[in-house]
Protein backbone atom coordinates (compact mmCIF):
# COMPACT_ATOMS: atom_id res chain seq x y z
CA UNK A 1 0.00 0.00 0.00
CA UNK A 2 2.83 2.51 0.44
CA UNK A 3 5.19 3.29 -2.01
CA UNK A 4 8.39 2.75 -3.69
CA UNK A 5 11.00 5.08 -1.70
CA UNK A 6 13.86 6.92 -3.64
CA UNK A 7 15.68 10.01 -4.97
CA UNK A 8 15.03 11.80 -8.12
CA UNK A 9 18.20 13.33 -9.80
CA UNK A 10 18.01 14.11 -13.57
CA UNK A 11 14.93 12.47 -14.74
CA UNK A 12 16.47 9.04 -12.36
CA UNK A 13 15.45 7.41 -9.61
CA UNK A 14 18.35 6.29 -6.99
CA UNK A 15 17.72 3.87 -4.22
CA UNK A 16 19.92 2.21 -1.94
CA UNK A 17 23.58 1.99 -3.57
CA UNK A 18 25.23 1.56 -0.38
CA UNK A 19 24.25 5.01 0.40
CA UNK A 20 23.03 6.08 4.07
CA UNK A 21 19.15 5.89 4.69
CA UNK A 22 16.59 5.79 7.50
CA UNK A 23 13.07 4.13 8.44
CA UNK A 24 9.90 5.61 8.06
CA UNK A 25 7.71 5.26 10.60
CA UNK A 26 4.00 5.19 10.61
CA UNK A 27 3.07 7.13 13.47
CA UNK A 28 -0.09 5.45 14.07
CA UNK A 29 1.30 2.15 14.51
CA UNK A 30 5.09 2.89 15.50
CA UNK A 31 5.96 0.13 12.75
CA UNK A 32 8.14 0.69 9.89
CA UNK A 33 6.86 1.80 6.20
CA UNK A 34 10.01 1.37 4.41
CA UNK A 35 13.31 2.35 4.25
CA UNK A 36 14.02 5.88 2.62
CA UNK A 37 17.52 6.62 0.99
CA UNK A 38 19.80 9.28 1.69
CA UNK A 39 21.57 11.29 -1.10
CA UNK A 40 25.24 11.22 -1.13
CA UNK A 41 27.82 14.54 -1.56
CA UNK A 42 27.84 13.30 -4.97
CA UNK A 43 24.04 12.83 -5.50
CA UNK A 44 23.73 16.55 -4.82
CA UNK A 45 26.39 18.14 -6.89
CA UNK A 46 24.64 15.77 -9.61
CA UNK A 47 21.23 17.17 -8.83
CA UNK A 48 23.08 20.74 -8.73
CA UNK A 49 24.78 20.19 -11.89
CA UNK A 50 21.26 19.30 -13.97
CA UNK A 51 19.34 22.04 -12.21
CA UNK A 52 21.48 24.55 -14.17
CA UNK A 53 20.73 22.10 -16.90
CA UNK A 54 17.34 21.82 -16.48
CA UNK A 55 17.01 25.50 -16.32
CA UNK A 56 18.50 26.50 -19.47
CA UNK A 57 15.99 23.78 -21.27
CA UNK A 58 12.83 24.78 -19.57
CA UNK A 59 13.19 28.86 -19.61
CA UNK A 60 13.34 28.04 -23.09
CA UNK A 61 10.40 26.36 -23.39
CA UNK A 62 7.46 28.82 -24.16
CA UNK A 63 5.26 29.41 -21.36
CA UNK A 64 2.12 27.37 -23.27
CA UNK A 65 4.35 24.23 -23.78
CA UNK A 66 5.18 24.37 -19.66
CA UNK A 67 1.21 24.55 -18.91
CA UNK A 68 0.70 22.03 -21.03
CA UNK A 69 3.17 19.37 -18.76
CA UNK A 70 2.31 21.15 -15.84
CA UNK A 71 -1.53 20.00 -16.13
CA UNK A 72 -1.04 16.77 -17.40
CA UNK A 73 0.96 16.14 -14.15
CA UNK A 74 -1.53 17.32 -12.20
CA UNK A 75 -3.82 15.13 -13.84
CA UNK A 76 -1.63 12.13 -13.31
CA UNK A 77 -1.57 12.75 -9.50
CA UNK A 78 -5.06 13.70 -9.66
CA UNK A 79 -5.68 10.10 -11.16
CA UNK A 80 -4.39 8.27 -8.26
CA UNK A 81 -5.75 10.55 -5.51
CA UNK A 82 -6.86 7.61 -3.38
CA UNK A 83 -3.62 5.68 -3.45
CA UNK A 84 -1.56 9.02 -2.64
CA UNK A 85 -4.38 9.68 0.24
CA UNK A 86 -3.66 6.96 2.02
CA UNK A 87 -0.06 6.95 1.34
CA UNK A 88 -0.10 10.45 3.20
CA UNK A 89 -2.13 9.46 6.05
CA UNK A 90 0.16 5.98 6.62
CA UNK A 91 3.30 8.31 6.83
CA UNK A 92 1.70 11.67 8.52
CA UNK A 93 -1.40 10.53 10.39
CA UNK A 94 -3.85 12.78 9.21
CA UNK A 95 -7.18 11.06 9.26
CA UNK A 96 -7.89 10.10 5.22
CA UNK A 97 -10.63 12.24 4.75
CA UNK A 98 -8.23 15.32 5.77
CA UNK A 99 -5.35 13.69 3.21
CA UNK A 100 -8.28 13.33 0.83
CA UNK A 101 -8.81 17.41 0.72
CA UNK A 102 -4.91 17.50 0.66
CA UNK A 103 -4.63 15.78 -2.56
CA UNK A 104 -7.19 17.46 -4.59
CA UNK A 105 -5.83 20.81 -3.29
CA UNK A 106 -2.43 19.44 -4.23
CA UNK A 107 -3.32 19.04 -7.90
CA UNK A 108 -5.34 22.26 -7.95
CA UNK A 109 -2.26 24.30 -6.44
CA UNK A 110 -0.37 22.55 -10.02
CA UNK A 111 -3.55 23.32 -12.18
CA UNK A 112 -3.14 27.10 -10.88
CA UNK A 113 0.46 27.72 -11.69
CA UNK A 114 0.08 26.05 -14.96
CA UNK A 115 -2.23 28.78 -15.68
CA UNK A 116 -0.68 31.54 -13.67
CA UNK A 117 2.90 30.68 -15.77
CA UNK A 118 1.31 31.88 -18.70
CA UNK A 119 0.11 35.09 -17.39
CA UNK A 120 3.91 36.30 -15.96
CA UNK A 121 3.00 39.93 -17.63
CA UNK A 122 5.28 42.54 -17.69
CA UNK A 123 4.45 46.61 -18.41
CA UNK A 124 4.47 49.49 -20.78
CA UNK A 125 5.71 51.96 -19.22
CA UNK A 126 4.99 55.90 -20.90
CA UNK A 127 8.43 57.70 -21.98
CA UNK A 128 9.47 61.32 -21.49
CA UNK A 129 10.55 61.39 -24.76
CA UNK A 130 8.81 60.45 -28.25
CA UNK A 131 9.82 57.22 -29.94
CA UNK A 132 11.31 55.60 -26.80
CA UNK A 133 10.00 51.91 -25.31
CA UNK A 134 10.31 51.62 -21.68
CA UNK A 135 9.15 48.33 -20.65
CA UNK A 136 9.62 45.53 -17.72
CA UNK A 137 9.66 42.19 -18.38
CA UNK A 138 9.72 39.07 -15.50
CA UNK A 139 12.10 36.42 -16.21
CA UNK A 140 12.61 32.85 -14.17
CA UNK A 141 15.07 34.16 -11.25
CA UNK A 142 17.16 30.49 -11.97
CA UNK A 143 17.62 27.15 -10.46
CA UNK A 144 15.76 27.53 -7.12
CA UNK A 145 16.27 25.34 -3.51
CA UNK A 146 13.15 24.27 -1.64
CA UNK A 147 12.81 22.80 1.92
CA UNK A 148 9.51 21.76 3.08
CA UNK A 149 8.31 19.91 6.34
CA UNK A 150 6.30 16.85 7.49
CA UNK A 151 2.74 18.20 8.22
CA UNK A 152 1.53 19.05 4.98
CA UNK A 153 3.59 16.80 2.66
CA UNK A 154 1.28 17.09 -0.55
CA UNK A 155 0.41 20.70 -0.27
CA UNK A 156 3.18 22.45 0.98
CA UNK A 157 6.10 20.79 -1.94
CA UNK A 158 3.54 21.42 -4.78
CA UNK A 159 3.27 25.28 -3.64
CA UNK A 160 7.27 25.14 -4.26
CA UNK A 161 7.29 22.90 -7.38
CA UNK A 162 4.84 24.56 -8.93
CA UNK A 163 5.64 27.95 -7.70
CA UNK A 164 9.29 27.52 -9.63
CA UNK A 165 8.20 25.42 -12.79
CA UNK A 166 5.25 27.79 -13.73
CA UNK A 167 8.04 30.31 -13.76
CA UNK A 168 10.41 28.55 -15.73
CA UNK A 169 12.92 27.96 -13.34
CA UNK A 170 14.47 24.46 -12.17
CA UNK A 171 14.35 23.33 -8.68
CA UNK A 172 15.62 20.81 -5.95
CA UNK A 173 13.47 20.61 -3.53
CA UNK A 174 14.44 18.14 -0.13
CA UNK A 175 10.78 17.08 1.30
CA UNK A 176 10.80 15.82 5.02
CA UNK A 177 12.28 12.39 5.46
CA UNK A 178 9.49 11.63 8.08
CA UNK A 179 6.66 12.08 5.24
CA UNK A 180 8.59 11.20 1.83
CA UNK A 181 6.06 9.23 0.22
CA UNK A 182 3.71 12.08 -0.70
CA UNK A 183 6.01 14.32 -2.41
CA UNK A 184 7.86 11.16 -4.41
CA UNK A 185 3.83 10.60 -5.61
CA UNK A 186 3.92 13.86 -6.69
CA UNK A 187 7.74 14.07 -8.41
CA UNK A 188 6.74 10.44 -10.04
CA UNK A 189 3.21 12.77 -11.63
CA UNK A 190 6.18 15.04 -13.03
CA UNK A 191 8.11 12.59 -14.43
CA UNK A 192 5.52 10.76 -16.24
CA UNK A 193 4.16 13.54 -17.53
CA UNK A 194 7.24 14.36 -19.48
CA UNK A 195 8.80 16.98 -17.70
CA UNK A 196 12.69 17.04 -19.36
CA UNK A 197 15.63 15.99 -17.14
CA UNK A 198 17.01 18.23 -14.72
CA UNK A 199 14.08 20.68 -14.09
CA UNK A 200 12.78 19.05 -11.04
CA UNK A 201 15.50 16.76 -8.32
CA UNK A 202 14.16 15.19 -5.37
CA UNK A 203 16.60 14.60 -2.39
CA UNK A 204 16.29 13.45 1.07
CA UNK A 205 18.97 13.25 4.03
CA UNK A 206 20.65 15.31 7.02
CA UNK A 207 18.85 18.48 6.39
CA UNK A 208 22.07 20.67 7.57
CA UNK A 209 23.65 18.51 5.45
CA UNK A 210 21.96 18.98 2.49
CA UNK A 211 20.98 23.14 3.43
CA UNK A 212 24.15 24.16 3.45
CA UNK A 213 25.84 22.44 0.43
CA UNK A 214 22.93 23.18 -1.66
CA UNK A 215 22.29 26.84 -0.80
CA UNK A 216 26.58 27.32 -0.59
CA UNK A 217 26.02 26.59 -4.56
CA UNK A 218 26.65 29.48 -7.16
CA UNK A 219 23.96 27.23 -9.34
CA UNK A 220 21.25 28.24 -6.71
CA UNK A 221 19.39 31.58 -7.06
CA UNK A 222 16.67 31.49 -4.52
CA UNK A 223 15.88 29.71 -1.43
CA UNK A 224 12.26 28.49 -0.28
CA UNK A 225 11.85 27.40 3.20
CA UNK A 226 8.92 26.63 5.25
CA UNK A 227 9.33 25.03 8.70
CA UNK A 228 10.55 26.62 12.05
CA UNK A 229 11.80 30.09 12.98
CA UNK A 230 15.30 29.56 14.29
CA UNK A 231 15.76 27.44 11.10
CA UNK A 232 14.74 29.72 8.66
CA UNK A 233 17.11 32.36 10.32
CA UNK A 234 20.24 30.08 9.69
CA UNK A 235 19.25 29.18 6.11
CA UNK A 236 18.01 33.23 5.59
CA UNK A 237 21.93 33.67 6.99
CA UNK A 238 23.80 31.29 4.35
CA UNK A 239 21.91 32.76 1.61
CA UNK A 240 22.61 36.05 2.17
CA UNK A 241 26.27 35.01 1.51
CA UNK A 242 25.29 34.17 -2.24
CA UNK A 243 22.56 37.34 -2.32
CA UNK A 244 20.35 34.72 -3.25
CA UNK A 245 16.37 35.63 -2.81
CA UNK A 246 14.73 33.87 0.06
CA UNK A 247 11.42 32.97 0.75
CA UNK A 248 10.67 31.96 4.50
CA UNK A 249 6.85 30.75 5.54
CA UNK A 250 8.08 30.23 9.47
CA UNK A 251 6.12 29.87 13.25
CA UNK A 252 2.80 31.31 13.99
CA UNK A 253 0.82 31.45 17.26
CA UNK A 254 -2.60 32.36 15.85
CA UNK A 255 -4.66 34.73 17.55
CA UNK A 256 -8.52 34.26 17.81
CA UNK A 257 -10.41 36.91 19.09
CA UNK A 258 -14.20 36.02 19.64
CA UNK A 259 -16.37 38.97 20.83
CA UNK A 260 -19.90 38.90 22.61
CA UNK A 261 -22.35 39.95 19.65
CA UNK A 262 -20.85 36.25 17.78
CA UNK A 263 -22.70 33.35 18.39
CA UNK A 264 -20.00 31.47 20.94
CA UNK A 265 -21.62 27.88 19.99
CA UNK A 266 -21.18 28.25 16.33
CA UNK A 267 -17.98 30.29 16.62
CA UNK A 268 -16.59 27.60 19.29
CA UNK A 269 -17.53 24.49 16.90
CA UNK A 270 -15.65 26.79 13.80
CA UNK A 271 -12.69 27.29 16.12
CA UNK A 272 -12.33 23.32 17.71
CA UNK A 273 -12.64 22.04 14.31
CA UNK A 274 -9.82 24.27 12.89
CA UNK A 275 -7.69 23.43 15.73
CA UNK A 276 -7.52 19.75 16.25
CA UNK A 277 -7.46 19.49 12.17
CA UNK A 278 -4.41 17.43 11.69
CA UNK A 279 -4.72 16.93 15.69
CA UNK A 280 -3.42 21.03 15.79
CA UNK A 281 0.16 20.58 13.71
CA UNK A 282 -0.91 23.54 11.29
CA UNK A 283 1.04 26.43 10.98
CA UNK A 284 -1.99 28.72 10.60
CA UNK A 285 -3.42 26.68 13.29
CA UNK A 286 -6.17 28.77 15.58
CA UNK A 287 -3.57 28.37 18.95
CA UNK A 288 -4.88 30.94 21.05
CA UNK A 289 -8.47 31.57 21.88
CA UNK A 290 -9.26 35.24 23.44
CA UNK A 291 -12.88 35.23 24.06
CA UNK A 292 -15.27 38.16 25.37
CA UNK A 293 -16.52 37.64 29.40
CA UNK A 294 -20.06 38.05 27.91
CA UNK A 295 -20.22 35.17 26.26
CA UNK A 296 -16.74 33.27 27.34
CA UNK A 297 -18.71 30.32 29.38
CA UNK A 298 -20.96 29.51 26.43
CA UNK A 299 -17.99 29.29 23.84
CA UNK A 300 -15.64 27.02 26.70
CA UNK A 301 -18.46 24.76 27.54
CA UNK A 302 -19.38 24.14 23.18
CA UNK A 303 -15.26 23.82 22.82
CA UNK A 304 -14.96 21.36 25.25
CA UNK A 305 -17.85 18.91 24.15
CA UNK A 306 -16.46 19.53 20.51
CA UNK A 307 -12.83 17.72 22.23
CA UNK A 308 -14.44 15.34 23.89
CA UNK A 309 -16.22 14.31 21.22
CA UNK A 310 -13.79 13.50 18.80
CA UNK A 311 -12.40 9.82 18.02
CA UNK A 312 -8.57 9.22 18.15
CA UNK A 313 -7.18 6.65 16.01
CA UNK A 314 -5.27 5.01 13.15
CA UNK A 315 -6.11 7.81 10.65
CA UNK A 316 -7.79 4.92 8.45
CA UNK A 317 -9.58 3.75 10.44
CA UNK A 318 -13.72 3.96 10.21
CA UNK A 319 -14.91 6.56 12.24
CA UNK A 320 -12.10 8.42 13.11
CA UNK A 321 -11.94 11.86 13.82
CA UNK A 322 -8.11 12.95 15.09
CA UNK A 323 -5.31 10.60 14.12
CA UNK A 324 -1.91 10.95 15.79
CA UNK A 325 0.70 13.36 16.28
CA UNK A 326 3.71 13.02 13.62
CA UNK A 327 6.41 12.02 15.54
CA UNK A 328 7.06 11.23 19.55
CA UNK A 329 8.76 14.69 19.79
CA UNK A 330 5.24 16.22 19.54
CA UNK A 331 4.16 14.24 22.29
CA UNK A 332 6.58 15.29 24.55
CA UNK A 333 6.19 19.04 23.54
CA UNK A 334 2.77 18.73 24.48
CA UNK A 335 3.67 17.48 27.82
CA UNK A 336 5.89 19.98 28.52
CA UNK A 337 3.25 22.63 27.37
CA UNK A 338 0.28 20.80 30.03
CA UNK A 339 2.90 20.32 32.80
CA UNK A 340 3.69 24.45 32.61
CA UNK A 341 0.54 25.47 32.21
CA UNK A 342 -0.71 23.26 35.26
CA UNK A 343 2.13 24.79 37.13
CA UNK A 344 1.25 28.26 36.64
CA UNK A 345 -2.27 27.39 38.09
CA UNK A 346 -4.55 26.79 34.73
CA UNK A 347 -7.37 24.38 34.54
CA UNK A 348 -7.58 20.99 32.38
CA UNK A 349 -10.76 21.53 30.73
CA UNK A 350 -10.43 18.32 28.53
CA UNK A 351 -7.79 15.90 27.46
CA UNK A 352 -4.57 16.49 28.86
CA UNK A 353 -2.63 13.41 28.42
CA UNK A 354 -1.36 10.62 26.08
CA UNK A 355 -3.70 8.24 24.30
CA UNK A 356 -3.39 4.67 24.62
CA UNK A 357 -0.06 2.82 24.76
CA UNK A 358 1.01 2.67 20.70
CA UNK A 359 1.08 5.47 18.51
CA UNK A 360 1.75 9.52 19.31
CA UNK A 361 -1.41 10.05 20.00
CA UNK A 362 -2.73 12.59 22.07
CA UNK A 363 -5.93 13.46 23.91
CA UNK A 364 -7.54 16.76 22.57
CA UNK A 365 -6.66 18.99 25.17
CA UNK A 366 -8.63 22.72 26.69
CA UNK A 367 -7.02 24.81 28.95
CA UNK A 368 -8.84 27.48 30.88
CA UNK A 369 -7.56 30.02 33.71
CA UNK A 370 -3.92 30.40 32.17
CA UNK A 371 -1.65 33.25 32.26
CA UNK A 372 -0.41 35.00 28.88
CA UNK A 373 3.29 34.19 30.10
CA UNK A 374 2.98 30.47 30.49
CA UNK A 375 4.50 28.62 27.32
CA UNK A 376 1.01 27.53 25.78
CA UNK A 377 0.52 31.18 25.34
CA UNK A 378 3.98 32.76 24.08
CA UNK A 379 5.16 29.65 22.09
CA UNK A 380 3.21 27.47 18.83
CA UNK A 381 2.01 24.86 20.65
CA UNK A 382 1.75 22.62 16.98
CA UNK A 383 -0.28 20.01 18.50
CA UNK A 384 -3.96 19.22 20.15
CA UNK A 385 -3.65 21.60 22.97
CA UNK A 386 -6.27 25.00 23.27
CA UNK A 387 -5.94 27.91 25.84
CA UNK A 388 -9.01 29.76 26.27
CA UNK A 389 -9.04 32.83 28.35
CA UNK A 390 -11.46 36.20 28.89
CA UNK A 391 -10.76 39.33 27.45
CA UNK A 392 -13.11 42.72 28.09
CA UNK A 393 -12.19 45.48 25.71
CA UNK A 394 -11.07 45.90 22.15
CA UNK A 395 -7.92 47.65 22.93
CA UNK A 396 -6.85 44.97 25.65
CA UNK A 397 -7.23 42.14 23.25
CA UNK A 398 -5.64 43.69 20.63
CA UNK A 399 -2.59 44.17 22.58
CA UNK A 400 -2.56 40.67 23.65
CA UNK A 401 -2.73 39.12 20.26
CA UNK A 402 -0.18 41.53 19.14
CA UNK A 403 2.26 41.10 22.40
CA UNK A 404 4.15 37.87 20.58
CA UNK A 405 6.76 38.28 17.56
CA UNK A 406 4.98 35.95 15.51
CA UNK A 407 2.17 37.16 12.97
CA UNK A 408 1.42 34.54 10.25
CA UNK A 409 -2.27 34.32 10.66
CA UNK A 410 -5.05 35.54 12.84
CA UNK A 411 -9.09 35.16 13.12
CA UNK A 412 -11.71 36.86 14.78
CA UNK A 413 -15.17 36.27 14.89
CA UNK A 414 -17.95 39.31 15.10
CA UNK A 415 -21.42 40.25 13.69
CA UNK A 416 -20.22 43.87 13.52
CA UNK A 417 -18.52 44.76 10.03
CA UNK A 418 -16.77 48.00 12.31
CA UNK A 419 -15.95 45.60 14.65
CA UNK A 420 -14.29 43.62 11.57
CA UNK A 421 -12.48 46.21 9.76
CA UNK A 422 -11.05 47.48 13.26
CA UNK A 423 -9.98 44.13 14.41
CA UNK A 424 -8.31 43.38 11.13
CA UNK A 425 -6.63 46.71 10.68
CA UNK A 426 -5.28 46.71 14.50
CA UNK A 427 -3.85 42.42 14.42
CA UNK A 428 -0.35 41.86 13.12
CA UNK A 429 -0.65 39.44 10.61
CA UNK A 430 -0.04 38.16 7.26
CA UNK A 431 -3.57 36.17 6.59
CA UNK A 432 -6.63 37.47 8.78
CA UNK A 433 -10.02 35.41 8.81
CA UNK A 434 -12.87 37.27 9.65
CA UNK A 435 -15.86 34.37 10.99
CA UNK A 436 -14.36 31.97 8.70
CA UNK A 437 -10.61 29.75 8.91
CA UNK A 438 -10.33 29.02 5.37
CA UNK A 439 -7.45 31.35 4.28
CA UNK A 440 -5.40 29.38 2.12
CA UNK A 441 -6.32 28.20 -1.33
CA UNK A 442 -4.27 28.62 -4.90
CA UNK A 443 -5.02 31.91 -5.62
CA UNK A 444 -4.34 34.07 -2.84
CA UNK A 445 -1.00 34.94 -1.23
CA UNK A 446 0.14 33.00 2.03
CA UNK A 447 2.59 34.35 4.42
CA UNK A 448 3.08 36.07 7.21
CA UNK A 449 5.05 39.09 8.84
CA UNK A 450 7.33 39.67 11.86
CA UNK A 451 9.30 36.76 12.75
CA UNK A 452 6.78 34.27 10.87
CA UNK A 453 8.81 35.03 7.74
CA UNK A 454 8.62 37.11 4.36
CA UNK A 455 7.24 36.78 0.95
CA UNK A 456 4.77 34.68 -0.76
CA UNK A 457 3.65 31.52 -1.83
CA UNK A 458 0.40 30.91 -3.96
CA UNK A 459 -1.50 33.48 -5.71
CA UNK A 460 0.11 36.01 -8.12
CA UNK A 461 2.69 36.94 -5.52
CA UNK A 462 3.96 33.37 -5.39
CA UNK A 463 4.96 33.43 -8.85
CA UNK A 464 6.77 36.77 -8.47
CA UNK A 465 8.48 34.96 -5.95
CA UNK A 466 10.30 33.52 -8.84
CA UNK A 467 10.86 35.72 -10.88
CA UNK A 468 13.31 38.89 -11.38
CA UNK A 469 12.13 41.85 -12.85
CA UNK A 470 13.88 43.08 -15.66
CA UNK A 471 13.89 47.41 -17.67
CA UNK A 472 14.62 47.23 -21.21
CA UNK A 473 14.34 50.99 -22.65
CA UNK A 474 14.73 51.32 -26.41
CA UNK A 475 15.37 53.90 -28.30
Amino acid sequence: MYTDLALYIDGEWIANGGRESEPVINPATEKSLGTLTHASTADLDRALDAAERGFKLWRATSPYERCRIMHKAADVFRSRAEQIARILTMEQGKVLAEARIEVAVTADIIDWYAEEGRRSYGRIIPARTPGVRQMTVQEPVGPCAAFTPWNFPGVTPARKIAGALGAGCSLIIKASEETPGTCIEMVRAFHEAGLPKGVLNLVFGVPARISEHVIASDIIRKVSFTGSVPVGKHLTKLAAEGMKRTTMELGGHSPVVVFADADPEKSAEIAAAGKYRNAGQVCISPTRFYVQENTYDRFVKRFVEYANALKLGDGLGDGTTMGPLANPRRLDAMECFVADAKKRGAKIAAGGGRHGNQGFFFDPTVVTDIPDDARLMTEEPFGPVAPIVPFKSFDEVVERANSLPFGLAAYTFTTSTKTANLISDALEAGMIGVNSLAISTPETPFGGVKESGYGHEGGIEGLEAYTNKKLVIQA
